[in-house]
């Protein structure tokens, strides 16, 4: 073979460039909405029937806990006639009477700020020990986070409903709102701080975590500002479905006779008075169940939406 034979080289075709825009796949939309993670779950929870049912229902709560004279003018309390023991309905009590004579209509209502205090201070408490426990064990680490964690665990391990009876057997004599609330939640934030060092250990390896820590930023600052709030969606989840465990938490020690006093109006004591009377007069007991049963179950129903509106993967399986 000569050596000035030479292989040719194999022409490339290139399309002209106005059959080839650039444009459809440089160019960005400006005119795009902007979105992340909460306003695609927003956008998702919007579409969903069982989010507008929970929030009417949850909004109604609020409303008749903040307001109850709007709902009824007679008293819970007062007018109490043991003549319309056990009576049934009339135009004027729409529900019937207790077995003391009241309204059963009445004292519904203004039950309802009772019980749903009591769910919303224990779910504030649970909220703020479970970040503050959760937060500093997943992202510290170390021996924090061994000893946050077996106190976590220590507490875990005792039913929160039992250690609240025992709580409210010893302090009996000053049985309110508060320390309820203070028993049931001083035992319910494991669960919360679980959540939490779980998705914080997941978040603090992230890109944006490791620039923040090249730039000089200080690790307080890091999980304040950046490893928090990108860890916050399940516990957001946790807090709405926790409220209404609150909720039955107080019926249950109330209707044990070890929460509140029988003076004090909720739905948990009326459940309890109307026990003995299940046969004779069914209509005191189921009134208050159904009100109790309804807010626990709309507040659960919100949980479950805003738990698959902060997951991408369930969102996509719709």
């Amino acid at each position: 073979m000569s050596n000035n034979s030479f292989t040719p080289t194999p022409k490339h075709f290139v399309a002209p460039l106005e059959e080839t825009p650039l444009v459809a796949i440089d160019a960005v939309n400006v005119g795009e909405r902007p979105s992340n993670l909460w306003i695609d779950a927003w956008r998702d929870m919007r579409r969903r029937p069982m989010f507008w049912i929970s929030a009417v229902i949850i909004l109604l709560v609020i409303v008749v806990a903040l307001f109850p004279t709007l709902f009824t003018s007679v008293p819970p309390n007062d007018n109490c006639q043991l003549s319309n023991s056990n009576g049934g309905p009339t135009s004027d009590h729409l529900l019937g009477f207790t077995k003391q004579g009241c309204d059963v209509f009445s004292r519904l209502v203004h039950g309802t700020s009772t019980s749903l205090s009591v769910g919303i201070i224990v779910t504030i408490l649970t909220t703020v020990l479970g970040i503050l426990f959760g937060a500093f064990a997943g992202f510290y680490g170390g021996w924090l986070d061994s000893i946050l964690s077996r106190a976590g665990d220590i507490f875990f391990s005792i039913p929160y409903i039992l250690a609240a009876v025992v709580i409210m057997s010893v302090f009996s004599a000053y049985r309110n709102v508060f320390i309820i609330s203070l028993a049931i939640g001083i035992f319910a934030w494991p669960a919360t701080a679980r959540v939490l060092r779980a998705e914080i250990l997941r978040v603090k390896n992230s890109d944006y975590v490791m620039a923040a820590r090249a730039t000089g930023v200080t690790n307080f600052r890091i999980l304040v500002r950046h490893v928090l709030p990108n860890s916050i969606a399940p516990v957001i989840v946790v807090t709405t479905i926790s409220l209404g465990a609150a909720i039955v938490a107080e019926a249950t020690l109330s209707f044990l006779g070890v929460g509140l006093p029988n003076s004090t109006m909720s739905w948990g004591n009326d459940i309890s008075a109307a026990q003995v009377d299940l046969r004779t007069a069914p209509q005191t007991l189921i009134y208050p169940s159904l009100a109790l049963s309804i807010t626990v179950l709309a507040f659960i129903m919100m949980g479950e939406v805003i738990r698959d509106a902060l997951d991408p993967k369930a969102r996509a399986q719709r």
